[in-house]
């Protein structure tokens, strides 16, 4: 038989009343008992206290309560009487004889109780006498000898290659009841048990408690999201800005394979990643994963396809989402879309923008009065090939204007061998792909043209004015990129002639006060809180 000991004295100093704090809503030391009462191979679980709330908690929990002597409760006496005491208190109390003796501390609530039958399981399999939770912490170490630092290791290596440097992190000590005396629970055959770091906090101090209750509050969150031509590579993008501010929480994409375009910017991500052939293998995902939040960003769902994501998952976000299935979502956050009408689970517009980080830091764009700079972007695919019919405006404008410069920002996805599109003319323009910091470009920027999506958000928040080519019908129901925030909008770009256009621009191309309404009508939003706002709604801290 197998007895569990939670050794919990009542006078801590460092964290007054540690044992019976409440940590993420318990008292510590219910984790530790529950560790035990939950194991598949402990039998029974005393906690030996001197201290009258802790017993009575210990009581509730389901524990054996055992009331220390004074004498085992002073500073300077160790653990070894202490769990001796309770060993031969609880063998006389129950009539069993105990084959196996678990140290637990209530000072260590991330330790799950997989690791801890683990440990057991390896330990009854064994012929140890005595194993101790231990974890793998090799570094480059000095020690003092004679007043001189010397080195613990004889050649400088990576941390990878360097041997084993295991420290006991008091999370449990298992030894074989034979070797449990009033001076030592250690018997001469011993061995550690290598535990998860995530798990092997041991609260001394107010730094271990934040880590711990921060470790226990973080959630797992999925994002469903996909990136092609025709879709473009918006989604992507928006999930992983999301994911950059969600750090201390466990995060999961999922994409489909045919979907390369998105694949490869996820794998350049280096975020946690599952691939999927059909959407069904979501829901496998989901069963095995567990995930606390499902985040997902694949345009409008149904209904069917909603209640059955709340099947697996206690949170739905939807992103960009007006189909039957938005109602059904605990969250419907369309940052592109003007709707107030639809409920307190929908958040629309401006506010729940979620601009990239190179964006809240940058200050906007110097207003020029001569126009020298135009910046072209139509996303990461440019599905409506926008992008070349610029270009030979470009080249068509170059011998007019000698002081006009142009520069392509191509996605990852555009295909602009195809579409002829290359740096001919250096001085004229320029064509570069898959810019890392888009920022960087446009903040050199005098005006822009740009497809109908979340790169509006961007040039209004450095202040860039920019006329506008809707890529498809949906895109022109993104309502912000209008004059009145300071776009010129001309409508579906697939039904705009290129006299149009250009005549468009040789308009804002003389009149800089135009420009500067336009930028100042701006620069009057402010766009750089909507990612905290989402945040808070993805992990359910504030709704409103």
């Amino acid at each position: 038989m197998i007895l569990a000991v939670i050794p919990a004295r009542g006078g801590s100093k460092g964290i007054p009343r540690k044992n019976v704090r409440l940590m993420n809503g318990k008292p510590l030391i219910c984790y530790a008992i529950q560790n035990a009462l939950d194991s598949r191979y402990i039998d029974d679980v005393v906690v030996s206290s001197d201290d009258e709330e802790i017993l009575s908690i210990a009581s509730q929990c389901g524990a054996v309560a055992m009331d220390r002597e004074s004498a085992l409760a002073q500073d300077a006496v160790t653990l070894d009487p202490v769990i001796y005491d309770a060993v031969l208190r609880m063998e006389q109390r129950t009539g069993n004889s105990y084959d196996v003796a678990v140290t637990l501390q209530a000072t260590s609530p991330l330790l799950s109780v997989e690791t801890l039958d683990g440990a057991l399981e390896s330990f009854l399999a064994s012929d140890y006498d005595t194993y101790i939770s231990a974890v793998n912490r090799p570094h480059l170490s000095w020690r003092t000898e004679d007043g001189i630092c010397v080195p613990n290791y004889e050649k400088r290596l990576n941390r990878q290659q360097l041997p084993a440097d295991y420290l006991e992190t008091g999370a449990f000590l298992i030894t074989r009841r034979a070797c449990v005396t009033a001076a030592s629970r250690i018997g001469e055959r011993v061995s550690v048990y290598e535990m998860p770091e995530k798990e092997a906090t041991d609260i001394d101090d107010i730094s271990d408690w934040i880590v711990c209750e921060q470790e226990m509050k973080k959630k797992k969150i999925l994002f469903r999201a996909d990136g092609y031509r025709e879709l473009g590579m918006g989604h992507i993008y928006h999930c992983l800005t999301l994911a950059y501010h969600l750090t201390g929480h466990e995060i999961l994409f999922v994409t489909m394979r045919r979907h390369e375009e998105g694949l490869r910017k996820l794998h350049e991500s280096f975020m946690p990643l599952e691939v999927i052939e059909k959407e069904e293998d979501l829901f496998d995902i989901l069963a095995q994963w567990k995930p606390d939040v499902v985040v997902n960003d694949c345009l409008d769902t149904t209904e069917t396809y909603i209640r059955r994501l709340k099947q697996y998952v206690p949170r739905v976000v939807t992103i960009e989402d007006v189909g039957s299935g938005a109602r059904w979502a605990d969250a419907v956050v369309n940052a592109l879309y003007e709707d107030r009408s639809q409920g307190n689970s929908y958040y629309w517009g401006e506010n729940y923008v979620c601009l990239k980080d190179e964006f809240l830091m940058r200050e906007p764009a110097v207003c020029r009065e001569e126009l020298r700079e135009v910046t072209v972007i139509f996303g990461g695919a440019d599905p409506g090939n926008f992008t070349a019919r610029i270009y030979r405006l470009a080249k068509k404008l170059g011998t007019e204007y000698p002081n006009l410069h142009f520069t392509f920002l191509l996605g990852a996805a555009y295909d602009a061998k195809g579409n002829g599109i290359v740096s001919s003319d250096p001085d004229r323009i320029t064509v570069c792909r898959d810019v890392k910091r888009v920022s960087d470009v446009f903040a050199k920027a005098d005006f822009a043209f740009t497809s109908q999506g979340r790169t509006v958000y961007e040039l209004a928040a450095m202040g860039i004015p920019a006329i506008v080519l809707a890529q498809n019908e949906r895109e022109t129901r993104h309502t912000f990129a209008q004059m009145g925030n300071g776009f010129i909008n001309l409508g579906l770009g697939s039904r705009v002639d290129d006299e149009t256009i250009e005549s468009t621009f040789r308009w804002v191309l003389h009149t800089p006060q135009i420009r500067r309404e336009m930028r100042n009508l701006m620069l009057q939003h402010d766009l750089r809180k909507g990612t905290e706002r989402v945040i808070r709604l993805i992990l359910q801290e504030n709704d409103t």
